[in-house]
C-alpha cells in the first residue's frame, strides 16, 4: 500500500512539472536574416485583358453585328413570345428550344402511340426549354467560353433530318463547311399529317395515284386529310426548295437543282456586305446583290438583270398564278387571296395576292378581309364549338369541298414555292419543275 501511494505521488509530481514547463512559451529575440536566394525565372506573360476583348468587341466586330441584328426579324419579330410554351413550335421559335433539340439531337421521326393508334412527331423541345427570344447565343453558343474569336463557332452545321418527312429525308447545304445548315434547321416546313393516323403523309403515294381522293365530303368516307383554312405546310420552306427535297414530285419535267444548291450557302447572299438595311446580321437579302456579284459568282447582277433576276422571277410568278387558277371546283378557287401586305408576306409574289391558305370558312382564323370572300367560300368540315349558331348556319349553306390526291399535292407544291419567298431564285430548276408538273397533274 505504501509503495502504491508513493508511485501515485511521484506521477502527480511529474504531471505538475510538465504543466509548468509547457507554460514557458515566450520566444527569444529573432536571429539575423540570411542571404537572399537566387530569383526564379519569370513566368509567361498573360494576355492583356483589353486586347483580348477587342478581338470581338470592336466597331467592326460584335458591335457592328449587334446593330445589324436590330434590323432582323429574328430580333424584333414577336414569334418567340407568341409561340413560347408550345413544345412542337419552340425548336424554331425560341432560343432554349432550339438549343435543346440541337444538344440532344432530337429526332424528326414519328412514333406510334399504341394507346391511341395515332403517330406522334418526336421533334419537340423539352418542357424546361420553351422560352427565350432568339439572340446571339442561339447561333453562337460558345460565347465567352475562352474569350477568343473561337467562341463565335456555330451551334450546329450538321445536315438536317427533315421533320416534314419524319426524318426519312435530309437537307444538306454543304458549301462553306455546312454553315447554311444552321439556317435550314429552322427554315424547314412542318409535316402535313394524315387525318387517320397523324403520321407524315407519303408524298410519293400522292404523286403515283393522282386521281385518288384525299378528301371526300360524303358521310362515312375514309379520308387522308380533313381540310381546314390552314391545311398544308408551314411558312419556312426554304430548306427543301433550296436543296430540292421537299415537293410532291409528279412526273413530267425532270427534277434538277440549280447550281446554287451545290456551290452557295445561305450566308453568301443573306449575310453579304450590307446594302441599305439588307445583308450582314440583318439576314435580309432584298435589294442587296453583293452576294450575287461576289468573286466566283455572277457579274453585274442587279434588280434589272433579265437572265438572273427579273426573268426567272416573272416565270415562277406566272406559274404560281396558273397553278392557283387550276386549283378550283367549278371555277371557284381553292386558294385564299389576301391583299393586306402587312399580314400576307407573299402578297407581291402572285397577281391575285394569294397567301397559301385554303378558301374554307372560318370566322376565327379566317376573319373578314383575309380572303376574297368574307371568312372563306367553301364549307368547313369541322365547325368549331366556339362558333355562334349563325356562323354554323352560314357554314352549312356553303358548297362542300372535295380534293383529289393531285389537288392536295398541287396545294402543297404551291405553298412550298410561294412561301419560299424568292420566286425561284433559291433553286429555279427545281421550283419550275414542281409547278409545271403540278399544273399538268391537274
Amino acid at each position: 500500500m505504501k509503495r502504491k501511494s508513493f508511485l501515485l505521488i511521484l506521477a502527480a509530481g511529474f504531471m505538475m512539472a510538465g504543466s509548468l514547463m509547457s507554460g514557458c512559451t515566450k520566444e527569444g529575440p529573432a536571429g539575423k536574416d540570411g542571404v537572399n536566394g537566387t530569383n526564379g525565372a519569370d513566368g509567361t506573360a498573360g494576355l492583356d485583358g483589353t486586347a483580348t476583348c477587342i478581338e470581338c468587341h470592336s466597331p467592326e466586330g460584335i458591335e457592328k453585328a449587334a446593330v445589324e441584328y436590330q434590323m432582323s426579324k429574328h430580333s424584333y419579330g414577336g414569334a418567340a413570345f407568341e409561340e413560347a410554351g408550345r413544345a412542337g413550335c419552340d425548336p424554331c421559335h425560341v432560343s432554349l428550344g432550339f438549343l435543346d433539340v440541337v444538344e440532344n439531337n432530337t429526332p424528326a421521326t414519328f412514333t406510334l402511340n399504341e394507346a391511341t393508334g395515332k403517330y406522334v412527331n418526336n421533334y419537340e423541345a423539352a418542357p424546361h426549354a420553351l422560352f427565350g427570344a432568339i439572340d446571339c447565343r442561339t447561333c453562337h453558343n460558345e460565347i465567352h467560353a475562352t474569350y477568343t474569336a473561337g467562341d463565335l463557332s456555330l451551334t450546329t452545321v450538321a445536315p438536317v433530318d427533315l421533320t416534314m418527312w419524319g426524318g426519312l429525308k435530309t437537307a444538306d447545304v454543304a458549301a462553306d463547311g455546312g454553315m447554311g445548315n444552321l439556317c435550314i434547321k429552322c427554315h424547314q416546313p412542318r409535316p402535313v399529317t394524315s387525318f387517320t393516323t397523324s403520321n407524315a403523309i407519303d408524298y410519293a403515294a400522292l404523286a403515283s395515284n393522282p386521281t385518288g381522293m384525299a378528301y371526300d365530303p360524303t358521310p362515312g368516307a375514309t379520308n387522308l386529310v380533313r381540310p381546314s383554312y390552314r391545311t398544308g405546310v408551314h411558312y419556312a420552306t426554304q430548306a427543301v426548295t433550296y436543296t430540292g427535297v421537299g415537293g410532291v414530285e409528279f412526273p413530267g419535267t425532270a427534277y434538277n437543282n440549280s447550281i446554287h444548291s451545290s456551290i452557295a450557302s445561305c450566308q453568301d447572299c443573306h449575310m453579304a456586305p450590307m446594302q441599305g438595311t439588307s445583308g450582314g446580321h440583318s439576314f435580309f437579302a432584298k435589294g442587296n446583290f453583293n452576294g450575287c456579284n461576289a468573286e466566283g459568282c455572277h457579274n453585274g447582277v442587279d434588280a434589272s438583270s433579265a437572265s438572273f433576276w427579273t426573268g426567272p422571277r416573272s416565270d415562277i410568278k406566272a406559274k404560281l398564278d396558273a397553278l392557283a387558277a387550276a386549283l378550283n371546283i367549278d371555277g371557284v378557287e381553292f386558294m385564299s387571296r389576301n391583299p393586306d401586305a402587312e399580314h400576307n408576306l407573299w402578297a407581291a409574289s402572285t397577281t391575285n395576292m394569294y397567301d397559301g391558305y385554303l378558301n374554307l370558312y372560318d370566322p376565327i382564323t379566317n376573319p373578314e378581309g383575309m380572303a376574297n370572300n368574307p371568312n372563306g367560300i367553301f364549307r368547313n368540315p369541322a365547325p368549331s364549338n366556339s362558333w355562334s349558331a349563325d356562323q354554323k348556319a352560314i357554314n352549312a349553306a356553303l358548297p362542300a369541298l372535295s380534293m383529289t390526291n393531285a389537288q392536295l399535292g398541287a396545294i402543297i407544291n404551291f405553298q412550298l414555292v410561294l412561301r419560299d419567298y424568292s420566286l425561284g431564285i433559291h433553286n429555279y430548276k427545281y421550283t419550275k419543275a414542281l409547278l409545271e408538273n403540278s399544273i399538268a397533274a391537274l
